[in-house]
């Protein structure tokens, strides 16, 4: 009681005197820039090198996958498979300390943690496993990573101090981030360590309201970061990948792709949306909220400009193009429709039954046409929607996504767009409902030719 009490004192305190960290930054590092040893001492070197900040780690490229396949075998009740799993995986990290550590101390340590970290997996032997104790086991590859670093960079003699996730980051009753928790409980984390010379913390994980161990879903680092930013009022958030910024396509089927020096922060959000693997797209939210910069940054060339994410002022270009995959398309028409209100009402509360988001719509006088990224509950919602019309499927679409500052009254941009796609056939069009992005469905098979015409018409020939 008088823990509390103390507590909410010191909360009135920050609140009264505004006390933030507004010269620290966040850092995240993506799992291929911790994937090895030699990875892990890189970003070690430069961490150290750019000041006092939060470190925020992912698991080691790769773990992710095996845990999820760990978990595979224990929901089929095959202890004997996951502890398989297990072993190889425990000897990944064992090779990876042999790298890693010259200090035997250290190594002993490190050893410890993830043997305890891989005790904790093996000891399962439930008869019926949960997504409760997969969530658990998920947790692992983020302590483990993070365990690492920090024993690195004490062997490096760096005064770097863990911030357990599980401690500050918490989800609310509806699964979404308790801010106001997470910034309470970690300024009281921040202000009991004052001496360290860096933070480290995991990405990712979390509990939820019941106090179970949980996670941020896939991407969730970028999340852990940007949250972490507005909790402390951070002056920049930084994301590190392997790539050197946001391209202005995509560099697997473009050619002579380049980054993108700066964007707004409704740009990114449609990037990342609509295919931009970089960033993942809840970890704008926050940050745009709280006016924080994003930098996307590569590991592998720490001097490149990257990408500069923030309330940009208008520059009336075209940014960038990006393609979302396994897209199906949904029309339905009904006579019924014409001048008949409710019938859009009664068609969204189908999707919205059977918990399906909709990308993409497109109306008519007789018909509506829509586009989902999730087929698990489409035959329920056609048999639903064929009561009030005739329904058609296009499955195996791309939405290709042109990203810029297109306000309405920026003429020409539309047309430059479909010229630049005049031979493609496209499904649908949708144009004016973001200031930011024109949104075009094309078919599978001709996605890497949209992506090339595209940045053709657009970027190589300006």
């Amino acid at each position: 009681m008088i823990a509390d009490v103390i507590e909410l004192f010191f909360v009135f305190l920050r609140q009264i005197f505004n006390i933030r960290f507004p010269s620290m930054k966040v850092m995240k590092f993506g799992g291929t820039s911790v994937g090895s040893a030699q990875r892990i001492k890189d970003v070690a070197k430069l961490i150290t090198s750019r000041g006092k900040n939060i470190v925020v780690l992912s698991a080691m490229s790769g773990t992710t996958n095996t845990l999820v396949e760990i978990s595979d075998y224990l929901y089929k009740n095959n202890p004997a498979g996951a502890k398989e799993t297990v072993n190889a995986l425990e000897n990944k990290y064992k090779e990876t300390i042999d790298n890693l550590f010259s200090d035997e101390q250290y190594k002993r340590q490190a050893l410890d943690a993830i043997s305890a970290n891989m005790d904790f997996i093996r000891a399962y032997n439930k008869p019926v496993f949960t997504v409760f104790d997969e969530k658990e086991i998920l947790a692992r590859g983020e302590m483990m990573s993070t365990a690492l670093m920090q024993l690195y960079l004490l062997q490096q003699n760096v005064n770097a101090v863990m911030l357990p996730a599980l401690d500050f980051m918490r989800t609310d009753k509806n699964s979404e981030p308790d801010s106001e928790y997470i910034r309470t409980k970690l300024l009281s984390l921040l202000e009991d360590n004052p001496d360290a010379d860096l933070y480290i913390t995991q990405g990712f994980v979390c509990k939820n309201a019941y106090g179970e161990i949980d996670n941020l879903q896939r991407g969730g680092s970028d999340y852990t970061a940007s949250l972490i930013g507005a909790a402390i009022n951070a002056e920049e958030i930084e994301i590190w990948t392997d790539i050197d910024g946001m391209h202005n396509n995509d560099p697997r089927f473009v050619e002579g792709t380049t980054p993108v020096e700066q964007l707004h922060f409704e740009e990114a959000a449609e990037l990342a949306y609509f295919g931009a693997k970089i960033l993942h797209p809840t970890c704008v939210l926050p940050a745009k909220l709280n006016n924080i910069p994003v930098r996307l940054l590569n590991t592998m060339c720490p001097e490149a400009k990257g990408t500069l994410i923030y309330n940009a002022p208008a520059t009336h270009t075209i940014k960038a193009v990006a393609a979302k995959d396994n897209i199906t398309a949904i029309k339905i028409k009904s006579g019924r429709m014409l001048l008949a209100y409710g019938f859009l009402r009664k068609v969204f509360e189908i999707f919205e039954t059977h918990r399906t988001s909709i990308d993409m719509i497109v109306t008519s006088e007789v018909g509506v046409s829509v586009t989902i990224d999730n087929e698990r509950n489409l035959p329920a919602i056609l048999d639903d929607l064929k009561k009030f019309g005739t329904v058609t499927v296009d499955k195996d679409m791309v939405i290709i996504c042109v990203v810029g500052d297109l306000e309405w009254q920026n003429r020409g941009f539309e047309a430059e767009v479909v010229n630049a796609l005049k031979e493609i056939p496209v499904r649908m069009i949708s144009y004016g409902g973001s200031n930011y992005n024109i949104s075009l469905l094309v078919r599978k098979s001709d996605k890497v030719r949209a992506l090339n015409l595209l940045s053709d018409r657009l970027f190589k020939n300006k």
